[in-house]
């Protein structure tokens, strides 16, 4: 289970690398973006090969090499880690014949999951989300032709693609007996199988918060259940634009997409909705938790006010007697008697006393 103290949400900020008014399809990679690592995997029902083109260092002549690797005979799955060299993505976007403006997509990872139809490929964008220390999220786009398969990463270490490698490597299941249509699925549905342990997790913390705020009124329980409500958000903000993707690929109109493929793309689409329903769910849970905590909050300090008001109510009779007989009057009644001091004294006492019963039978004292 991850931790639950010291968790932040990390929630890029948007931040557009071309100036205002730039010309579409403009690309400029992140100052701080991993240059690329490039993968292909070809396979068919008898076999797979798997290599790597060239270094980071030098990619533009080995990418010459790709069109040879692409025919009717193979499905191709190009894997892109890091966009940081623009010349590398502009290259292989002109090879592969993708149109200036989904290569910006591909570069500008701010964008929220969609799908675009190109004609002769379709253009999808969908978010990975990570919580080894916190809650991260990274850019996947997937363009999807008649072939081959191509992914851009933002080259985060690690991704949630491991079990669709291991099924082509394995040959399980039927994804090297279709085609690229279905590798595209299962890469979509690795996506989205990858936020269940995720939402888990908060489900987990939010038991271990329901406890604490339960017997607890102090305030950095209060900043606990904000921060996972604010992480909640986040996730909500990445899951439901996914809705509206796989509800366009579902689509008759896409010819790149088969009618097999679109059946399995109805159970994405309820996974989708299953993790939207829980997070509203888990959110709803946050704001009842913290609506819980303001209260018992409120109430500890309503018992502090009584608590003080009452005993401030004994004095204040008290108070009165004593500030009466301690002005510095020269005649005063009492002050010459021998018991005076006393019966001030007793008088006070009975006043509190009667005070004290009269808070008890009005049930004040109860807490």
């Amino acid at each position: 289970m991850l931790e639950v103290l010291d968790r932040q949400p990390i929630s890029r900020p948007f931040q557009r690398q071309t100036s205002p008014g730039a010309a579409p399809g403009t690309i400029v990679a992140h100052p701080d973006a991993r240059p690329p690592v490039i993968t292909v995997a070809r396979y068919n029902a008898d076999e797979l090969t798997e290599q790597q083109l060239g270094g980071a260092d030098d990619l533009l002549t080995p990418l010459d090499r790709l069109p040879a690797l692409l025919d009717d005979r193979h499905v191709t799955w190009i894997n892109v880690d890091g966009l940081g060299d623009a010349n590398v993505i502009r290259r292989l976007g002109d090879l592969l014949r993708m149109h200036p403006l989904a290569v910006e997509d591909v570069v500008h990872v701010h964008q929220r999951a969609k799908v675009e139809d190109y004609g002769d490929y379709l253009f999808i964008v969908t978010r990975m989300a990570s919580a080894r220390e916190r809650l991260e999220t990274e850019q996947l786009s997937i363009v999807l032709s008649r072939n081959h398969v191509v992914t851009f990463q933002e080259g985060v270490p690690g991704d949630c693609l491991d079990p669709v490698r291991e099924r082509l490597r394995q040959n399980y299941g039927r994804i090297r007996q279709t085609g690229a249509d279905y590798l595209a699925y299962a890469i979509l549905d690795a996506v989205i199988d990858n936020y269940f342990p995720i939402v888990e997790d908060y489900g987990d913390r939010l038991e271990n918060l329901d406890d604490a705020v339960a017997g607890s009124r102090k305030l950095d329980v209060m900043t606990r259940v904000h921060q996972l409500r604010s992480e909640l958000l986040l996730l909500r903000r990445l899951i439901w634009p996914h809705r509206e993707a796989v509800n366009e690929l579902m689509r008759e109109s896409h010819k790149l997409m088969g009618h097999d493929t679109r059946v399995y793309l109805r159970d994405t689409y309820d996974h989708i909705m299953q993790l939207i329903d829980v997070v509203e769910t888990y959110r709803e849970v946050c704001s009842d938790l913290r609506d819980f905590l303001l209260s018992n909050i409120t109430n500890h300090t309503a018992e502090v006010t009584k608590v003080l008001t009452i005993i401030a109510t004994i004095f204040i009779p008290l108070s009165f007697i004593a500030g009466v007989y301690g002005m510095n009057f020269q005649h005063m009644p009492g002050l010459g008697w021998r018991w005076g001091f006393a019966l001030a004294l007793a008088f006070m006492g009975l006043a509190a006393a009667a005070l004290i019963g009269y808070i008890h039978r009005r049930g004040w004292f109860d807490s």
